[in-house]
Order: structure tokens, then C-alpha cells, then sequence
């Protein structure tokens, strides 16, 4: 792959979802071309990958060829790429179990998806500030509208409600990313990535301007303490929206965080320590509120907080181990929360919403099902051979080498109740008995008849094969991340590109 083939990462999707508008009602169109777009996308970001392992180390484009500081820089490098890849697979397998769930069917519904993936590409490949707030406002625009497309109903109440809290929460973000965006080229003269490496750690100015960029970056990715906002929408969306937003909204911000501290303040370890704490503090927060929920997807939702604490770990341990750490994590988390999300998902969708304990004694009945989401929460445990266990015992090996000890008995505590809230799920939906033989909901679960079919359940299934082989073949993965890590701590590369392109 060329420099100049990076834009069709968002063109080829914009002009999609445009296509599919025109194409009506039909929902055979729109569902072959939803999934044939990902497919490509998916391909696109395994090209890009293999044309960086190869040997090219980045590669940067101006749009429309105009001269560095008025063009927008795209530039991919190994991060970049493991992103595109692993997102791109997720999103595609999670309008996989959309399409089987009935859940695409929604006229806008493709559109949608894809104009939030060019935006989350672009997010990805940008290397300017300002335009990476753009990005990230063409994702979250269709993000809005994806939240509503519910049925009629006390469920499209609760989702309308959610999704108020949503747009306000972001908005609020946004409107500080902006500013944040605004400091910077008031102190800097620039909001070009490249342009400004290193300056962070020159001018406190500088620092504390783009300081208020990552502040936004943080609500967006929900670290503690603004984190409040995520449990209460993700429960009430729809089991393929939730998934979606999973893999793509939070993970876009880490993405951020990572790129903006590893070029801008340089890995400077002046600042790391407030990272130690407020990302030590989500993994328990997160983790306690996990703990205290009585439905599946509010469980899966505190869980997302504590385990973005663990992925930004990487970051506030800056260093080769600890950046590699983090990118395994983040791609390990991005697989094995949608397939979480999914096979609970299914659950509902086949015996309807109900809290944990209402539907139960579904391992005998559903056993596939059964398999799939406890292979994704041990994974998401830490319990080996799975992916999860490769990434925790990485983190916490960083967190050692940096002489982190009170975070690596942090992340092995939270661990530990990881498995209580996941155990949890599994006895009271797979393991436990009806609580009262008389209700609609346990005679429905009492019944001989089979109701998740395996076309419904696939789609996790496929992402619990993933985090298997993750964990089986984890030096490979991990000897990729590490390599992105290097870009990281070395940014000469990344910075050369972006600015000479």
C-alpha cells in the first residue's frame, strides 16, 4: 500500500453510507453492502498492516497535496494500523449479529454505521488536533441517532433518556476539546501533531493547553472520576449499538491519550504519577460498581471503566514494557467486551431484558451460548489460555520494571473481583435455578425449545475463538505490539513523516 491510498480509509465508507441512502428501503442492499464495506475495510487495514511489518515504518499523506501546516496529515504507522485492523474486525462482526438480530434492519441504520467508521478512521489517522476533534464529532453525530433506533416503547423511552445524557456529556467534552484545541494554537501557532512533538515538555504553557485536550479525551473514554455518564446509557442502547460504541468510542480516545502524551509531552515522567492514580483509581471504581449492578450489560458497562484504567495503565507506565503492555491490552479488551456485549446480548433478545436472576438455568439449554460468554469472561479475568491472562501478566510485569508495586497489587485485587462480578453472571443467568416456578419468565426458560439459533450466537463466538488464539499465540501479538510501542517511545519516524510529507 501507498501513502496516497490512506484518505480511501474515509472516503470509501462516506461514500457508502451516501450510496445506501439512495438505494430506499431495500434491506437486502443495505445489509450486503453494509457488511461488503466493512469486509473491505477490514482487508484495507490488513494491507496497511502487512505494508508496515514489511518494513515501511509510517506512512503520511497531505489531502489534496497542499503544503505541510494548511493540508490535513494523515499518517499510519504499526499502532495505527493494529487499531484499524482489530476496530475494523469488531465493527464488522458486530453488524454480523445486527443483521442476524433483526437490529439492522433500520433504513439508516448502515448509513449510520458507516459514517461513524469514517470517522473513526480518520480519528485514527489524523495527525492534527483540530481535525481530530472533527473526526471525532463525524462519529459521534451518527452515534446520536444509532442510540434511538429502538423499537416502540418503555425501551425506546429509556434509550431516548440515555441518550440525552449522552449528547450532554459529549457535548460538554467536545466544547472543552475545542478549547483545549484552541490553548494550543494560541501558545504553540500550531495544532499539527508533528509540529508540536516535544513541546510540552519546553513550555509549561504548551503543557497545560494540550493538558485540556487530554482532560476531554479522558470523559470520552470515561476515566474516573467522569465516568458516570457511561453506565447510564450503554445499558439501555441496543445490544448491537452497545457493542459497537464498545469497540469504537472509548478505544478511540485511549488511542488519543497514547499518541498525544507519547509525541507531544515526549513520555515525559514529570506528569505519569497523576496518570498512576486517576487510572489506579478507574480500575477499582470501575470494578466496585461492576460488582454492585443486577444487570448483565450495567455489569459489562462498570466493567468497561475499570478496564479502560487498565489499558491507560500503559500510558502512566511509559516505557517500551508498559506502552506494550498497553497496546495488547487495548486491542485484547476491544475483542472480548464486544463478544461479551454480544452473548448477553443474545440472551436478551431471545428470553427479553431482565435483571440477573429473573432468567437463569440457561447452560443446559443454551450451551453454546453458555461456552462462548464464559470463555469472554475468563478471558476478560485474566484466567489463561486466554488473551486477557497474556495482557494482565504484561501490565503487571511493567508495572514492576518501573518499580509500580502498589499498581501491580491493584491490578491483581481488581482481577480478582473481575472474576467475582463475572462469576456472578455466569451462576445467576447459566448456573442458577428459577426463583419463583410460577412466573411467565421461568416457564418460558423451563421449556425444552432451544431459542438462541447459532447464526445468533456466532458472532460472539467467533470473537471468543479470537481472544483463544490471542492467548495461545500471544508472543506474536505481543511482539507486534511491542514494535508499535517502539514508535512510541521513539517518535522521530512519526514526526519526520507528518511533517515532511
Amino acid at each position: 500500500m501507498t501513502a496516497d491510498l490512506i484518505p480511501f480509509f474515509v472516503i470509501v465508507p462516506l461514500l457508502a453510507a451516501g450510496v445506501l441512502v439512495l438505494a430506499g428501503n431495500s434491506q437486502r442492499i443495505g445489509k450486503a453492502g453494509l457488511l461488503a464495506v466493512l469486509g473491505a475495510d477490514v482487508v484495507w487495514a490488513v494491507w496497511l498492516l502487512t505494508t508496515l511489518l514489511d518494513g515501511d515504518t509510517v506512512l503520511a499523506h497531505r489531502i489534496g497535496l497542499w503544503p505541510t501546516g494548511v493540508a490535513i496529515p494523515f499518517a499510519a504507522d504499526l499502532f495505527t494500523a493494529l487499531m484499524l485492523t482489530v476496530t475494523g474486525f469488531v465493527t464488522l462482526i458486530t453488524c454480523w449479529f445486527g443483521v442476524v438480530s433483526g437490529q439492522a434492519e433500520k433504513r439508516y441504520f448502515g448509513p449510520l454505521v458507516l459514517v461513524l467508521t469514517a470517522g473513526f478512521n480518520g480519528a485514527l489517522l489524523t495527525a492534527d488536533l483540530f481535525n481530530l476533534f472533527v473526526f471525532i464529532e463525524v462519529m459521534l453525530l451518527p452515534s446520536y441517532a444509532l442510540i434511538i433506533l429502538a423499537h416502540r416503547g418503555r425501551g425506546r423511552l429509556m434509550q431516548v433518556t440515555s441518550s440525552r445524557i449522552y449528547v450532554s456529556v459529549n457535548l460538554l467534552a467536545s466544547t472543552i476539546f475545542l478549547a483545549g484545541v484552541g490553548l494550543v494554537y494560541g501558545t504553540a501557532g500550531t495544532v499539527n501533531v508533528g509540529e508540536l512533538a516535544g513541546r510540552a515538555a519546553e513550555s509549561t504553557a504548551v503543557a497545560v493547553s494540550v493538558a485540556v485536550v487530554l482532560s476531554a479525551l479522558a470523559v470520552k473514554a470515561a476515566v474516573v472520576p467522569v465516568h458516570g455518564w457511561l453506565a447510564r446509557t450503554y445499558p439501555f442502547m441496543s445490544p448491537t449499538v452497545t457493542a459497537l460504541f464498545s469497540g469504537l468510542h472509548t478505544k478511540v480516545a485511549v488511542y488519543a491519550i497514547y499518541r498525544i502524551y507519547a509525541v507531544i509531552f515526549d513520555g515525559m515522567a514529570q506528569y505519569l504519577w497523576i496518570g498512576v492514580v486517576v487510572f489506579s483509581a478507574s480500575m477499582v471504581i470501575g470494578v466496585l460498581g461492576a460488582v454492585g449492578e443486577r444487570d448483565a450489560r450495567a455489569v459489562l458497562a462498570h466493567s468497561t471503566v475499570s478496564q479502560i484504567g487498565y489499558i491507560l495503565l500503559g500510558v502512566a507506565l511509559f516505557g517500551a514494557v508498559g506502552l506494550t503492555a498497553g497496546i495488547f491490552y487495548l486491542l485484547h479488551h476491544t475483542v472480548v467486551k464486544v463478544s461479551l456485549f454480544l452473548s448477553t446480548g443474545a440472551v436478551e433478545i431471545a428470553y427479553g431484558r431482565q435483571p440477573l436472576g429473573e432468567v437463569t438455568g440457561l447452560l443446559r439449554r443454551e450451551p453454546l451460548t453458555a461456552v462462548v460468554f464464559f470463555a469472554a469472561a475468563m478471558s476478560l479475568t485474566g484466567i489463561p489460555p486466554f488473551s486477557g491472562f497474556v495482557a494482565k501478566l504484561a501490565l503487571i510485569l511493567a508495572a514492576f520494571e518501573e518499580q509500580q508495586v502498589a499498581v501491580a497489587l491493584v491490578a491483581v485485587a481488581v482481577s480478582l473481583f473481575t472474576l467475582l462480578y463475572s462469576l456472578k453472571i455466569w451462576g445467576r443467568m447459566f448456573l442458577g435455578e428459577p426463583e419463583d416456578s410460577s412466573s411467565e419468565v421461568v416457564t418460558a426458560v423451563g421449556t425444552k425449545e432451544r431459542r438462541i439459533p447459532v447464526g445468533l450466537i456466532a458472532p460472539a463466538l467467533v470473537l471468543a475463538v479470537v481472544t483463544l488464539a490471542l492467548g495461545v499465540g500471544g508472543e506474536l501479538l505481543l511482539g507486534v505490539s511491542a514494535t508499535a510501542a517502539e514508535g512510541l517511545v521513539d517518535t522521530s519516524a512519526f514526526v519526520e513523516a507528518v511533517t515532511s510529507s
